[in-house]
């Protein structure tokens, strides 16, 4: 199981949301290059990156911060927050992301969605399922639809993507605990999706048994800031 740590930006800045709320946010480090540069050398090899202003903004923000990470690591960086048009993409992809992570879009305007997996194929498109309640949430959290995550995501599957990454809201930023049984079910469900189980990580105990669950890999955001966890700690899954 892929360990990938998170970096979710805001004004340039390594910050964490409490349920995706921009109120609750906590700056971590004002120079998210560094971050990443201390997992690098714990041996993390992966990093979801996250640009919360891009979310809001509806439009890519921060390529500039994905653009020097990616120049000064080896990470594999995914990125998402505020994908909504082919020049995004193409920024994302121009600035050094090995993947990207459709959430929005996948929902309000599945076309062009459907357009980036055929292009680019289905390692690099990524669909990025957050709900709360099981109902799919979109423009930075700010918006509930009315489509539950696991048929949204079967119908996905359909459509060629292979790499989910499902965020429980209710369980984002609270150190409370994955949705287990919620993973599980679409573990079960589908047959040909990679999920990345997202939000409630606190403990190794979590990590193993998201493992043991079938989970391809696993965001960790808050509980490595926070010092529950240690990057010590993961070296076993490295």
């Amino acid at each position: 199981m892929r360990i990938i740590p998170a970096i979710d930006i805001i004004d340039g800045k390594c910050v964490r949301l409490t349920k995706g709320d921009y109120n609750t946010k906590k700056i971590y480090n004002e120079n998210p290059v560094e971050i990443a540069k201390e997992f690098e050398n714990y041996g993390i090899r992966y990093l979801h990156l996250v640009d919360l202003d891009g979310a809001k903004a509806k439009h890519i923000v921060n390529y500039k911060i994905l653009e020097q990470i990616a120049s000064k690591t080896n990470l594999k960086i995914d990125f998402g927050g505020g994908l909504k048009s082919n020049e995004d993409l193409h920024i994302a992809f121009n600035s050094g992301a090995k993947q990207i992570t459709g959430g929005s879009i996948a929902v309000k305007e599945p076309e062009i969605f459907e357009s980036w997996i055929s292009k680019y194929g289905r390692i690099k498109i990524m669909l990025g399922a957050d709900c709360n309640n099981e109902k799919i949430v979109v423009s930075g959290w700010q918006e509930e639809s009315d489509l539950n995550v696991i048929p949204f995501i079967k119908s996905y599957e359909k459509k060629g993507v292979k790499y989910v990454i499902c965020t429980d809201i209710e369980k984002d930023g609270m150190l409370e605990g994955p949705s287990f049984d919620l993973y599980k079910r679409i573990i079960n469900k589908t047959n040909d999706i990679r999920l990345i189980a997202s939000g409630g990580v606190t403990s190794i105990a979590d990590l193993n048994a998201l493992e043991d669950l079938g989970c391809e890999g696993v965001i960790v955001g808050k509980a490595l800031y926070e010092g529950n966890i240690l990057l010590r700690d993961l070296e076993i899954y490295l």
